[in-house]
């Protein structure tokens, strides 16, 4: 329970409540309906107009069940991701590129890795490219022999990443050759963690769909714990990356049997 808050009915007490529900998402990161529901005594229907009218403010976005916060990463941390180890992530980039062949179905992950990668794969031919970032669709539309594939939704600002509450069905429409994800970062006991509950969503959506997972990470994530978990080493396949992680994530990484290109 939100302690100290005011439990919030209806009328006049509509925007105390979507105030207090504002603040839980900003420190919980993500709420569902039906939490909303409990916590603030109102009905599931009352739960998800409020989810609406935060959405129409750019405040929150729906997801399937529930709502995260709009922008987790905030704009001066992501602009600054694109500097760190800008070199490392060209070179992933093309790595990737040479391990995808032409023709391929692929899912493309939103960030700054994959906008490397996105860089790099247009030399590609006739790929089939499912993503939910607006950026690496960008870059990608420079190739005239590619079927590009957007979900429709709200788009993050930050990172143009797009999104709705459908958008995990709307990529489970889809079959993949390759998922190809990037995470922020990989702690010691072999998870991959990212930051953001309906990216996790989105992208756990594609790695069901896919015959193979190829994770793309320069070599400062490894050892770093995010807020959400996305799985394990142990659901990939091909590893993408600088230099190897160092003890106790190497075991991790060997036990798991994984084609790694360094």
């Amino acid at each position: 329970m939100m302690t100290g808050d005011p439990v919030a009915g209806d009328g006049g007490q509509k925007e105390n409540r979507q105030a207090y529900l504002l603040r839980y998402i900003e420190r919980n990161h993500y709420i569902s309906i039906e939490e909303i529901s409990r916590l603030f005594s109102v009905t599931t229907q009352t739960a998800r107009r409020d989810v609406m009218a935060l959405e129409q403010q750019g405040k929150v976005r729906r997801l399937h069940g529930g709502a995260a916060i709009a922008t987790p990463v905030d704009p001066l941390t992501y602009r600054q991701r694109r500097v760190d180890n800008a070199p490392q992530k060209e070179r992933i980039g093309a790595m990737v590129a040479e391990i995808i062949p032409d023709g391929a179905a692929v899912f493309i992950d939103t960030g700054t890795t994959c906008e490397a990668i996105a860089h790099a794969l247009v030399r590609r031919r006739d790929l089939r490219v499912v993503t939910y970032s607006l950026r690496v669709a960008t870059i990608l539309s420079e190739n005239s022999n590619f079927v590009l594939a957007v979900p429709g939704g709200f788009v993050r600002p930050v990172d143009g990443g797009v999104f709705r509450e459908d958008t995990a069905e709307y990529i489970r429409r889809f079959k993949f050759d390759y998922a190809i994800i990037s995470v922020s970062g990989i702690d010691d006991d072999g998870d991959m963690c990212d930051d953001d509950h309906g990216e996790v969503a989105a992208v756990s959506a594609a790695l069901a769909q896919s015959d193979r997972t190829l994770l793309a990470v320069d070599s400062s994530k490894f050892g770093k714990r995010a807020l959400v978990k996305l799985g394990s080493l142990r659901d990939v396949d091909v590893l993408v990356t600088d230099k190897m992680p160092k003890e106790p994530l190497l075991k991790k990484l060997e036990e798991s049997n994984i084609e790694v290109h360094l």
